[in-house]
């Protein structure tokens, strides 16, 4: 169940790069300072640019509507009669980071047994029944959330949202299903995890990052908390989280806000709310020493350099830095014009490569990263201290107009091809709202991007 955007913001996704030679090392720093949102990756995927820049309205872009039913679910629809398809997207506010302590990996193992079935579904019938429709499903589980999605023809839509609302509240949890579903997650976690070097030394660094706050603990959960878990374990999870007053829905497509409107009233309507906890996650304390990691593995091809620098969220520490750091993170290494790739790669070739990345989708501090390969023949150390002399020079010169300027016309224009993207609809105003922002935060994206100075990035 975990393809298509599967563990969004943890590290199970954003691999590090930690390619190493046989024998070699890889180093990582693990930072005291600042960051927030992020930049549209150098790669160039307007996949990133959906997760982090959402299309606005004020550009002509993802006119959506909002509405609250009686239950407190929220509802969020925009229309695009381009092709008669449709997705319907549920999010719940709970992800890794609301798990109680020592018990990693419920959130997770949750979303796998949310497809085992109801009183009146059959285990895997769900996915049987978007099949023979012809309809594309699966579910993803981060820090702060957990989302379920199916794409469909448009005359489907009633079917999935009649399935989703079942299993909102209705969900059977069979002890053999439980114990056989234990070993697929475990596999999961050996396959994509412990059988990557990169993966396990990310996982690593991330619990050195964090000192207190469960960003640090990986979202699939450690091997020995989940193997530990109970199905009361499960139930007590899903039942205080999985609610109609603790999820959004967004639903993109060929649909009208009148239809998605009644539809919901109807199947989601008459589910009670729950009791919700309050987030109350532990947060970390000053960080007073940076912290140094090095890893070696005879699997890896290529040394690499990493460094990550706490920072605030959009919604979590000092916000007013967030969109600022999103384009300095674009400035300083998105792609063949940063500062970065034409200081260590164009210039001073001590690099084969470089970038910078910043993510700041998330209810709580996240981090600003730096990376960086070697040239050929050149060695980490060197390559370190031309990272260091780059965000010297940035930090004593400060960022150019022209920078600036391209770093904004680069996320604006995500924002454009984005609305190509049916799902990456859902997806925007979902994540949105499912970690503190507003639908206006959404629309008034391009505005806000446009309001950024260079006095705001050097702050």
């Amino acid at each position: 169940m975990e393809t298509d955007g599967a563990h969004i913001d943890s590290f199970a996704g954003e691999r590090l790069a930690t390619l190493l030679p046989s024998g070699g090392r890889a180093r990582v720093l693990a930072g005291t300072r600042t960051g927030r949102w992020r930049r549209i990756a150098a790669a160039g995927a307007v996949a990133a640019a959906i997760g982090v820049a959402p299309p606005a309205g004020a550009v002509g872009l993802y006119d959506a509507d909002h509405f609250t039913l009686a239950n407190g679910l929220e509802v969020v629809v925009v229309s695009d009669h381009r092709a008669p398809v449709v997705t319907h997207m549920l999010w719940y506010k709970a992800g890794a980071a609301d798990e109680p302590p020592g018990k990693s990996g419920v959130a997770h193992f949750l979303e796998h047994m949310m497809f085992k079935g109801t009183a009146t579904v059959a285990p895997g019938e769900f996915s049987r029944i978007v099949a023979r429709h012809g309809g594309r499903e699966n579910a993803f589980t981060s820090f702060d959330f957990t989302g379920y999605f199916q794409t469909v023809a448009s005359d489907r839509l009633e079917m999935v949202m009649r399935l989703e609302a079942d299993r909102m509240r209705n969900l059977v949890l069979e002890q053999r299903s439980f114990e056989a579903e234990r070993l697929v997650v475990l596999e999961e976690r050996r396959g994509r995890t412990d059988n990557d070097p990169a993966a396990r030394f990310a996982e690593q660094v991330a619990a050195a990052q964090y000192l207190n706050h469960p960003y640090g603990i990986p979202v699939i959960g450690w091997e020995h908390e989940i193997r530990a878990l109970t199905m009361p374990d499960l139930r007590a999870f899903y039942d205080a989280h999985y609610g109609p007053n603790n999820a959004v829905l967004t639903v993109a497509g060929d649909v009208t806000t009148a239809a998605v409107r009644r539809l919901a009233e109807t199947h989601y309507g008459p589910l009670a709310p729950v009791a919700v906890p309050p987030r109350a996650r532990p947060q970390e304390p000053p960080q007073l020493a940076a912290r140094r990691l090095d890893h070696s593995d005879r699997r890896i091809a290529r040394p690499s350099f990493h460094r990550s620098y706490l920072a605030p969220s959009g919604a979590g520490g000092a916000r007013e830095h967030a969109l600022p750091l999103a384009l300095l993170a674009e400035v300083l290494g998105g792609g063949s014009t940063s500062l970065l790739y034409r200081a260590l790669v164009v210039e001073r070739k001590v690099a084969a490569s470089s970038g910078a990345f910043y993510s700041g989708i998330a209810l709580d501090p996240v981090r600003f990263h730096v990376f960086a390969s070697p040239a050929a023949g050149r060695s980490l150390a060197e390559l370190e201290a031309a990272v260091n002399a780059v965000i010297g020079e940035v930090l004593e010169n400060g960022v150019g107009e022209a920078a600036l300027a391209r770093a904004k016309t680069g996320f604006i224009a995500a924002t454009i091809y984005a609305r190509d993207n049916v799902r990456g609809a859902a997806r925007v105003y979902g994540r949105a709202l499912a970690t503190g922002r507003t639908v206006a935060d959404v629309t008034r994206f391009p505005e806000r991007i446009e309001q950024v100075t260079v006095a705001d990035l050097h702050r």
